[in-house]
This record gives structure tokens, sequence and C-alpha cells, in this order.
């Protein structure tokens, strides 16, 4: 295979994430007919087909798929050359990131904030999702970098290929209605859990973290939990265990609704944790770097 432009590899790559050569053309300041005539050549340099007709749009052929994924790696490859070359160099790109929501309001939008400050050649693009959905995105090289969770009752079992680094953790309790007797002293977590081995049982309808901390702890108390609700929204767990529908783990570091009591859970606590994840081989790419960096700072 003869040399290829990198210029035109990063034509692929945004073809690859954005579906079509018109936005690709307007992404990157080109005319869409500029975008066709580069990738035209780089399939000759590359001696294969690299993109095909679908009805009105164009397509990656699946040469074209595998090279821009080898495109992510080469690209991230020599931006980080040049700044071992040139560590004073401004950061630049665009870093897209996948991230929860609560992680997105504590840790996410401060460090947006500093980025343009610091380094204001970087654009962030945030998107909400779940951990599962975020590193499937991450994984196919959707996104750059996932911000997720787990509990340390249920970790999370990544891919090899993915690097994970710790970013904070929040303690979890029971969630119950306010009338419910509290006990007549301290109890450990599974026997506050096996006081309501009964109850209808409120967990995340986009993640199974909670649900599997959840089974852990009846577990260990002696019972199958009753899973009833599945729900995404914190509020929407507020409302249904104001209605006597059910209990649920909710965070201990944020307010609850007038008429729930929030237990601690103690021995063992339920203690979520909050990760940074990337892609391995792609840590040194100055802006996903400049922004990884700026995460790991405090946080409220």
């Amino acid at each position: 295979m003869v040399d290829m432009d990198l210029h035109r590899l990063r034509l692929l790559l945004e073809l690859s994430r954005r579906g079509s050569m018109r936005a690709v053309a307007e992404e990157l300041g080109y005319t869409t007919s500029s975008v066709s005539e580069q990738l035209a050549v780089l399939s000759r340099e590359a001696g294969t087909p690299l993109t095909e007709r679908d009805g009105r749009r164009v397509r990656l052929t699946p040469a074209g798929r595998r090279l821009a994924d080898h495109a992510v790696t080469i690209l991230a490859a020599v931006d980080a050359a040049r700044a071992d070359l040139d560590p004073h160099a401004e950061p630049r790109g665009t870093v897209r990131v996948a991230a929860f929501a609560t992680a997105i309001r504590r840790t996410l939008l401060p460090a947006a904030t500093e980025m343009a400050a610091a380094h204001p050649e970087v654009t962030l693009r945030i998107h909400e999702h779940e951990p599962a959905e975020a590193l499937g995105l991450l994984g196919t090289d959707d996104v750059d970098l996932a911000l997720v969770y787990d509990y340390d009752l249920a970790p999370l079992a990544l891919d090899p290929v993915l690097a994970a680094t710790p970013l904070w953790t929040a303690h979890w309790g029971l969630a119950v209605p306010d009338k419910a007797r509290a006990p007549a002293r301290a109890l450990t977590s599974p026997e506050i859990v096996a006081r309501y081995s009964s109850s209808d049982w409120i967990v995340n309808s986009r993640n199974t973290a909670d649900e599997q901390a959840v089974r852990t702890l009846a577990s260990i108390a002696g019972f199958a939990p009753i899973v009833a609700h599945r729900v995404d929204s914190l509020e929407l767990v507020h409302e249904l265990i104001l209605a006597g529908l059910g209990v649920a783990l909710l965070p201990a570091d944020q307010p609850v609704a007038r008429g729930i009591r929030l237990i601690p859970l103690r021995q063992p606590a339920v203690t979520l944790r909050a990760f940074a994840v990337v892609r391995r081989g792609r840590q040194r790419w100055a802006p996903l770097a400049a922004t990884c960096e700026l995460l790991n700072g405090p946080t409220p």
C-alpha cells in the first residue's frame, strides 16, 4: 500500500462520524465536491474503494470502516508525536464526551468552563448517556471519553482495550416513606434492607448497577428483592416512594422530597464510584489529555 495523506485520513474519519459528505464539509469548512475528490484520492492511495453509494447518500465500505478505525489511532499518535516535539503547543480539536447526568453537572460543566479559559481551541461535545450506553459509544469510536459509574457492590467490568481513571465517590442510602418506623438501634445494611424484604423495589431503567447492588445486599440479608418499577428520573423515584409504591437507593448527598426518609447504609456501605474511561493508546492525544487533566481536578 502506498503512503496515505493524513489530511485525507481525517476526512475519512469525519465521514465515519458524521455520516455525510455535506456534514463533513460544513464542519471543516470545505465544499462537498472537495471532500468527495479527496476521498476518491484516498481510495486510490489505499488501493480499494472506501465509499459506496447508498441511495442519494454515500457510506463507507467495509474497507473504509476498517481504515477509519485505524485512522483514529494513527491521527492520535501523530498528534501525540507533535506534542512531544512541541510540548508547549496549544491543544486543539473536538473531544466528544458521553457521560451520565450527575457527572455532567458535577464534573463536566466545571471542566468545560475551565477549558474555555485555559484551552480555547478545544471544543467539548457532550452527550448524556448511562454507563453501558457510553461505553458502547466509546467502543465504536463515536465518542472519545466516557464518564461512567459503578457501585463497590457491583463493580464495572471493562474491556481490556479501555483504561479507567477514578474521579470521585458518593455514598447512597435507602429511601423509604417517612412514616416507616425507625429502628431502635443502629443496623447494618443487610439488616436494614431485610426490613423491606416484602416491599417493591425501584431501580434504574437504563442501567443495571443499582439493581445489582440491591440484589447483592438482599442476598446477604437472605431474600430476593421484588423489583417492580424501573425508571430513569430520580424525581420520579421520589414520587413513586411518596405514593407508597416502593423503596429505592438514592444518593445520600442530595436532598429528598418531604415525606421520604433516607436511611444511611453502613457495613457494608453502598458507594457509587465515578470514572473517566478512554481507549488505551489515545490518552496522549492533546485535546483528550487536557480534558482528562481538568476532570481530575477538585470537584464540588
